[in-house]
C-alpha cells in the first residue's frame, strides 16, 4: 500500500488495543478509505456494510432492505427484514453474539452518512447500539467510514447528545502529496517524468482512485484525453456525482466552488454571499463542509485581522474541471494534445502549480530549513494606481523573516529578466513597509528547474525546485 504509513499505524495499534473502540474515518470521495480499511482490517472484518447512495434517492426501507441483505450474506439466521433502525442494530447484536469466540470482532460500516435519512431514526439507534451493547464487549471494534466528512464531524465527533464523546479515534485521510503519487506511478510500473508528474496533480490531484485509471502506454496528455474528452470518459461527470452523492446543500456547495475558481487569492465570506446569495447558517454549513472534505483552505491574508479570513479553492481536480471539463460537451475528443501547447493552458499551468505550491507548505519549509520554525500561511493583495499587485505564498516566520513565494512553472530553466527583478523587488520594499522593522523580507523563487545564470538572478535568496517538491 502505497503511503498512509500513519494512517495504518493508527489501525493497527486500535485493532489490538484490548478496549472497545469506535473509530470514524473520513476524507473526501475516492481518496482511498475505504482500501485503508481493507488492507489493514479486512481479514478481522466480522461484519460489513455500505450505505446506499443517495443519488438514487434510497430511503429508509431500502436502506433497511440492504442492511439486512448484508446480514443474510454474511450468515445472519434471522428471516425478518428490520422494520426500523432500532430493530436493525438489534439484529446486528444479535449476530455479533452468534459469531463471538473471544477474538477480536471488527464492524465495518461504509458510508454510514447515506444511511441517515430524514426522519429515519438513525442516529438514535446507531447511539443505542453503541452506549448499549459494543462499548462493553473488550473484543468489538466499531469502525465507520464516510466521504461527508461535515457530516461525520456534526453528527458523530461533536455530537451534543448521547454519543458526545464516544468516538475514540478519528483518522482524516487526505489526497497524497506528490512525493506519494510518485511512488504510486512507480508501483503501477507507470513511467512519468518529474514534469509530468507535477502536471497530472495539477488535474487529477493527489486521489488515489484517479491516478490508477492512467495508462501506462499512453502519455500523460493522451491519458487525459481518455479520462476526460472521449465519448464516455470515465471522469468526465465526476465532479456532479461527488457534488451530489457528499453534500446535502449541493446545489449551493457547486455555486460556491464556481465562484471560488475565479480568483486564486479566494474570497471573504462576505464576498461569497454577496456573489451567490446564500447567507447565514446555510453558507456557514456548507463552508465548513468544504472545508472538511479537503476542497477549499480557510486562511488569513499577510497584514489582516484574524477575523476577516479568506475561503481559497484548492483542490486540483475541481480546478481544472471546472475550467476545462464543465459545460463543454461539444468538445474534441483530442482537446489536450491539441491544446497542449496553447496559452490557455499555460497560463491555467502556472495558476495550478501555484495551488500546488500552497498545498505543499511542509515540503517548501523544509526546502528552507525551517520545518521547526513556527510559521502562519497567508497571501497578499495590495491596490494601487497601477492596478495592485498580488502575492500568494506569503510564510510569515516567528524568526523575524517572512518569505515572499513567486512561483513558475516552466518546461526549461527560469530567466530572471529585469523586469522580474524590478517586480520582486517592489514587492518587497510593499511588504517591508507594512511589517515591523525587527523583520525582513527573503525573496523566494519555486519553479520547475532553478534558474538560468544571470546578474537578477541574486534577487532570490532562495531557488526550490519540483524535485524538493517531491520529496
Amino acid at each position: 500500500m502505497v503511503g498512509r504509513k500513519k494512517e495504518r499505524k493508527e489501525l493497527e495499534e486500535l485493532l489490538f488495543s484490548g478496549r472497545s473502540e469506535l473509530v470514524a474515518i473520513y476524507g473526501r470521495r475516492r481518496v482511498g478509505k475505504t482500501f485503508l480499511v481493507d488492507e489493514v482490517l479486512g481479514q478481522y472484518i466480522t461484519f460489513r456494510h455500505a450505505g446506499l447512495s443517495p443519488v438514487e434517492k434510497n430511503g429508509l426501507k431500502i436502506q433497511l432492505k440492504q442492511f439486512y441483505y448484508s446480514l443474510l450474506a454474511q450468515g445472519f439466521s434471522g428471516d425478518k427484514c428490520p422494520d426500523s433502525w432500532l430493530e436493525a442494530f438489534f439484529f446486528l447484536e444479535k449476530f455479533l453474539q452468534e459469531r463471538d469466540n473471544g477474538g477480536r470482532q471488527v464492524v465495518f460500516i461504509d458510508e454510514l452518512p447515506w444511511m441517515d435519512t430524514p426522519r429515519s431514526g438513525f442516529i438514535s439507534a446507531f447511539e443505542g447500539f453503541w452506549n448499549n451493547w459494543a462499548c462493553h464487549r473488550k473484543n468489538v471494534m466499531v469502525v465507520i467510514c464516510g466521504s461527508a466528512s461535515s457530516w461525520i464531524k456534526d453528527k458523530l465527533l461533536n455530537n451534543h447528545g448521547g454519543l458526545y464523546g464516544r468516538v475514540t479515534h478519528e483518522i482524516g485521510v487526505h489526497p497524497f502529496k506528490l512525493s506519494e503519487c510518485r511512488e504510486f506511478y512507480e508501483s503501477y510500473d507507470i513511467k512519468l517524468s518529474d514534469y509530468d508528474i507535477v502536471q497530472s496533480y495539477m488535474i487529477l490531484g493527489g486521489i488515489p482512485f484517479y491516478l490508477k485509471y492512467l495508462r501506462k502506454d499512453l502519455s500523460l496528455a493522451q491519458n487525459i484525453d481518455e479520462l476526460f474528452f472521449k465519448r464516455g470518459a470515465v471522469l468526465a461527470d465526476e465532479l456532479n456525482r461527488m457534488f451530489i452523492s457528499v453534500f446535502e446543500d449541493h446545489e449551493q456547495i457547486k455555486a460556491i466552488v464556481q465562484l471560488l475558481s475565479k480568483k486564486s487569492i479566494g474570497f471573504t465570506r462576505n464576498e461569497i454571499s454577496e456573489e451567490t446569495g446564500i447567507k447565514g447558517i446555510i453558507l456557514s454549513d456548507c463552508l465548513n463542509a468544504l472545508i472538511a472534505s479537503d476542497l477549499i483552505t480557510k486562511y488569513i491574508p499577510f497584514g489582516q485581522p484574524k477575523n476577516k479570513p479568506y475561503y481559497k479553492l484548492t483542490d486540483p481536480f475541481c480546478i481544472f474541471y471546472i475550467r476545462f471539463v464543465a459545460g463543454h460537451d461539444s468538445l474534441d475528443e483530442s482537446f489536450w494534445m491539441d491544446h497542449v501547447t496553447s496559452q490557455n493552458l499555460v497560463s491555467w499551468r502556472g495558476f495550478a502549480f501555484e495551488n500546488i505550491c500552497f498545498s505543499h507548505i511542509s515540503e517548501i519549509k523544509k526546502a528552507l530549513e525551517i520545518n521547526a520554525v513556527v510559521s502562519r500561511l497567508g497571501s497578499l493583495a495590495i491596490k494601487d494606481k497601477d492596478g495592485g499587485t498580488q502575492i500568494d505564498l506569503v510564510i510569515e516566520r516567528k524568526d523575524g523573516v517572512i518569505n515572499l513565494c513567486e512561483m513558475k512553472f516552466c518546461s526549461e530553466e527560469f530567466n530572471v529578466d529585469k523586469s522580474c527583478y524590478l517586480k520582486v523587488r517592489e514587492r518587497e520594499r510593499i511588504v517591508t513597509e507594512l511589517s515591523s522593522k525587527k523583520t525582513v523580507v527573503h525573496n523566494v523563487l519555486i519553479t520547475t528547474f532553478g534558474v538560468k545564470d544571470g546578474g537578477y538572478a541574486s534577487v532570490f535568496s532562495n531557488v526550490i525546485t519540483i524535485d524538493e517538491l517531491l520529496v
